[in-house]
């Protein structure tokens, strides 16, 4: 599988924008998440306030044409979509669009460079559920029947989340079949790509944001590259205990050693991150500050001979989400209608 070629090809083909009011501070970009796009409510008012609590100029990046293409286009091809701007800028990836804000930083060439990456809610080690669904007897079905075919050809072409969706029991499927995640991740002994290692490693900061009461990341620890150990679905395996990190496929060990990952956990659903949360754990990033880390955030206990990484959790002040992932995400009409077609449930 060749397609990262694909992204050198198209993605530096998008104009620059830059305005002279924010000219003391990079700009961000917002990647919204499956099943959701730039104009609605919840993605523009979190788009707007980051620049208010920031005085950074940020953008959305919309995903191919929304919420269809953020359902059924492949994962690479979200991807080359990407806009470039000028002089760098930092990434503020929302679920899904973590992947594809990973995309951009591994598998681009010759694009403005990427300074923070903030991920809320990333499946950057993948996630053992189809998501978004819900617990109807269709979506009961629909699971299992993708489950039995994620690693199809048609399911890796037509449905984005295929990419992402790592069975623990599955492992040789996932691994010669999944279309994006075994190459973002260097997974493959054959094909590990130094350059990839290389670009994730220029981050100045990678913030991972992981929500205590996420149901819709299996499990909620893949937020911070934790995940199930080949062949069992528990125990969920420590960050820095998983042969990515151990092995360094991508660099995340590099960029840990450093002092440039911060493991941050706070109370909420899938995305319910409050206002106090984006401005405690999300504006310092967005801030002409780039080469700043935050210890606090990243801090390290020894026990015994062994380090273990103690995430600074947030107050526990009940405060409103901006963003509400778990009660908002559900499979949208054209998603079920696809998911009917598979049932063979699609009227004539």
């Amino acid at each position: 599988m060749a397609f990262p070629s694909k992204f050198v090809a198209f993605f530096v083909s998008f104009l620059v924008l830059i305005t002279t009011q924010y000219s003391h501070s990079i700009p961000f970009i917002v990647i919204h998440g499956i099943a959701d796009q730039c104009s609605h409510r919840g993605v523009k008012q979190f788009t707007e306030l980051l620049t208010n609590f920031s005085g950074s100029k940020g953008y959305c990046i919309e995903v191919g044409d929304g919420t269809w293409d953020s359902w059924f286009m492949p994962l690479e091809e979200q991807v080359k979509k990407m806009k470039e701007l000028s002089k760098g800028y930092n990434i503020v990836g929302l679920s899904q669009g973590n992947l594809i804000g990973r995309g951009v930083v591994q598998f681009c060439d010759g694009g403005p460079q990427v300074k923070n990456f903030i991920s809320l809610a990333g499946p950057h080690a993948g996630t053992a559920s189809v998501p978004l669904c819900g617990s109807g007897i269709l979506c009961m079905l629909a699971d299992k029947l993708i489950k039995s075919g994620i690693y199809t050809d048609y399911i890796q072409a037509h449905l984005a989340p295929s990419g992402y969706l790592k069975l623990p029991n599955d492992m040789l499927n996932y691994l010669e079949k999944c279309r994006f995640l075994p190459k973002l991740n260097n997974e493959l002994p054959d094909e590990r790509n130094s350059t990839y290692k290389q670009r994730f490693t220029s981050l100045q900061n990678l913030v991972l944001i992981m929500f205590e009461n996420d149901s819709v990341l299996i499990p909620r620890e893949t937020s911070w590259f934790g995940y199930y150990p080949d062949g069992a679905f528990k125990p969920v395996v420590h960050p820095q205990e998983t042969k990515l990190y151990t092995e360094d496929w991508i660099g995340l060990k590099t960029l840990d050693d450093a002092g440039r990952v911060h493991y941050i956990s706070v109370a909420g659903g899938h995305l319910g991150i409050s206002r106090e949360d984006m401005k405690k754990h999300v504006v310092p990033y967005l801030k002409d500050r780039a080469s700043m880390v935050h210890g606090s955030h990243n801090n390290i206990r020894n026990i015994g001979k062994r380090k273990q990484r103690v995430p600074w959790l947030q107050d526990k002040a009940s405060s409103k989400p901006m963003l509400d992932g778990s009660s908002s995400y559900n499979w949208p009409p054209s998603v079920q209608s696809f998911i009917g077609e598979l049932l063979g449930l699609a009227e004539d």
